[in-house]
């Protein structure tokens, strides 16, 4: 029998106002503090984080702007800083590309790493995994961590006053990980950490596909109101644990890797992953040719949340047969997780099922604009 393999973060931590209280979880870790975030979120958190340590002296908090992109360069200019300051734990606060560099950190200097999500637009905080960019933001590969986070700490009330549009884009990366389960269930393909799936980690997904259908909607309208609801608990729950584990264990396909095709466009770069990640469950859904109510499920859910769902909502109505040609090809290249499909597929079929994703997008909007 083969050996099957289900991962996730040490501990998983939900709750309003857990930023504060960073300190009790950290303590068996070490003392000397290593936390990157950008500017932004850096004048949001930094002073809540302070706070829970304030006059014990035996720590100490070593605060790090990161600069906006996960590259090589960036993640060895932050490794330098956190050695010169004989740094114990990483901490990552903030949105995918902070939290994936924070990983790499703590992965080639073999730390301890909590991860602080202050958004839930992505399933990156649990995972054992960091997304590597180039300098321009088009992808350029996965590394592969050897462990996943020791703590993802989630704060409820920051994430609920988050922008919607990037809550939204989180249930879009969601989306992904029930479709994408299936398909690699249905290969037998490897999941994320060189096994099998188990049974638990497919009934995650499936879980996660659930709360983003029942709960989703109601989520979005607590969230636009910068309110906390249990929809709303349940969905970031959804966005960031179910989803995390769930890809990781069970595996990703197409919808995946239609979002890293994307990335080879200049212009893709102004729409979030988990945006692209549903555009991708639609074009998975054709190239399976799945069944038209299933379908019909995905599209009526994208258009309630407001998740793009045509070439023209991503400013590419005009796209070129060349450009989408490019897109297909860097989808469909080599190591990409189209390829855990149970059927083979080439460029030209990637090219085909974009076109009629769109087209199909477009006839339930035309639709929708007649009731």
């Amino acid at each position: 029998m083969a050996t099957r393999v289900i991962i996730s973060p040490s501990k998983y931590i939900q709750g309003n106002g857990e930023i504060s209280k960073l300190k009790n979880y950290v303590s068996a870790f070490g003392k000397k503090l290593f936390i990157i975030a950008d500017d932004f979120v850096m004048l949001h958190t930094k002073e809540k984080i302070a706070e829970g340590f304030k006059d014990d002296i035996k720590y100490s908090l070593i605060f790090e702007k990161f600069n906006g992109e996960c590259t090589k360069n960036e993640i060895n200019r932050l490794r330098n800083i956190y050695k010169q300051n004989k740094g114990e734990v990483v901490v990552g606060v903030g949105g995918g590309k902070t939290l994936d560099t924070a990983k790499a950190i703590a992965y080639f200097q073999n730390s301890p790493i909590v991860i602080i999500p202050t958004i839930a637009s992505t399933d990156a905080p649990c995972s054992a995994l960091a997304v590597l960019y180039t300098e321009g933001g088009e992808f350029d590969e996965d590394l592969k961590l050897l462990k996943n986070p020791d703590i993802v700490l989630v704060d409820t009330e920051i994430i609920a006053k988050a922008p919607v549009r990037l809550f939204v884009a989180g249930m879009g990366d969601a989306l992904a990980t029930f479709f994408e389960a299936r398909a690699c269930r249905i290969s037998n393909a490897d999941n994320l950490a060189g096994g099998k799936s188990t049974d638990a980690a497919f009934a995650l997904a499936k879980l996660c596909y659930k709360i983003l259908i029942e709960d989703g909607i109601k989520a979005k309208m607590a969230v636009e109101n910068k309110v906390c609801t249990k929809a709303v608990e349940n969905v970031i729950e959804a966005n960031i644990y179910l989803s995390g584990v769930g890809f990781e264990s069970n595996g990703c396909a197409a919808a995946h890797s239609i979002y890293n095709g994307f990335t080879a466009l200049e212009n893709s770069h102004k729409y979030y992953h988990g945006e692209w990640v549903a555009f991708g469950v639609l074009v998975q859904l054709i190239l399976d040719n799945s069944p038209g109510e299933e379908i019909d499920e995905v599209i009526k859910f994208c258009l309630r949340v407001g998740l793009p769902i045509t070439l023209e909502d991503f400013s590419l109505k005009n796209i070129s047969s060349e450009n989408l040609m490019k897109v297909s090809e860097k989808a469909c290249s080599e190591g990409q997780p189209i390829h855990n499909l149970c059927y083979k597929v080439i460029p030209k079929d990637v090219f085909s099922a974009i076109l009629s994703a769109n087209s199909l997008a477009q006839q339930y909007k035309k639709d929708l604009d007649l009731i």
